[in-house]
């Protein structure tokens, strides 16, 4: 996609992190907007900044995981700006918590953010998107969607299947105007881990996540301007973050990690070494 001027962006999630970075700068780039998140007030935030480029923008308050909610939302996206180009899914939630402990409720909750949301997004906008001329799907995965890790069952569970998910779909429209690219962020700061659910843990163990993202993560303007990146270029898979290259190339020469490796790693982080 080499011109997004008067094109029009679904994004999920757009109160914060990610979302709320990518949708200013579609919006710079001269999108029209159509932002989606639970959070009433973040999602009118981010929208009075994406107006101040002039652009149209439009809010829905939407539970990405509603599926009668998301199969609504494409009619009203349709009736206020008449077409849809691209659409990221990039609503997501974490869980941290061993198996033992995790709650089949967070499971639940997770999965239902996390993939259903996904689905739900690519399968009700398809037939927007395939009257467009040039329509992008974007998928956010993770650097947990490469490697599975400790703490993280139900969150690898989840980053995994939208990597799957995004390869087959891309295999099956490559025919078609609709291109779909597949997104392994490493760290970056968001919200993700203050808001992360706990199961089992102390709260020293989220403060020190939080700590760690504060700290280390990349702003996530600078992962949005990523994602453009990879829709300029046309890519099916983009790697954000140093972390995240690391984690991909390890995976090439070790595709099976040892387990008592990625304990270590996990029980460093988490203070117990």
């Amino acid at each position: 996609m080499k011109d997004f001027r008067g094109r029009v962006a679904v994004i999920t999630g757009a109160a914060s992190g990610i979302g709320r970075s990518l949708a200013i700068q579609l919006a710079e780039l001269g999108c029209d907007l159509a932002l989606v998140d639970v959070r009433e007030d973040g999602l009118a935030t981010a929208a009075g900044d994406c107006r101040r480029t002039g652009r149209t923008v439009t809010t829905h308050v939407v539970d990405v995981a509603d599926r009668a909610a998301m199969e609504a939302l494409p009619g009203t996206v349709d009736a206020a700006h008449g077409r849809v180009d691209i659409l990221v899914n990039n609503a997501g939630v974490s869980v941290g918590s061993t198996l033992e402990d995790h709650t089949i409720e967070d499971f639940e909750w997770l999965m239902g953010i996390n993939v259903w949301g996904v689905v739900y997004g690519c399968k009700f906008f398809l037939p927007l998107l395939q009257k467009s001329d040039d329509a992008y799907i974007v998928n956010l995965s993770s650097m947990f969607g490469l490697v599975g890790v400790p703490g993280q069952s139900s969150y690898c569970l989840s980053k995994f299947a939208v990597r799957g998910f995004s390869e087959a779909i891309a295999a099956e429209l490559a025919d078609s105007r609709v291109r779909v690219m597949s997104v392994h962020p490493g760290g970056i700061s968001t919200n993700i881990a203050r808001n992360m659910r706990w199961s089992g843990r102390q709260d020293s163990a989220r403060e020190r996540a939080v700590k760690f993202f504060d700290r280390k993560a990349m702003p996530a303007d600078k992962a949005a301007a990523r994602i453009v990146e990879g829709m300029r270029t046309g890519a099916q898979r983009k790697l954000i973050a140093t972390e995240a290259y690391i984690t991909d190339v390890v995976k090439r020469f070790v595709p099976v990690l040892p387990p008592k490796v990625l304990a270590r790693v996990h029980a460093w982080f988490n203070g117990k070494q």
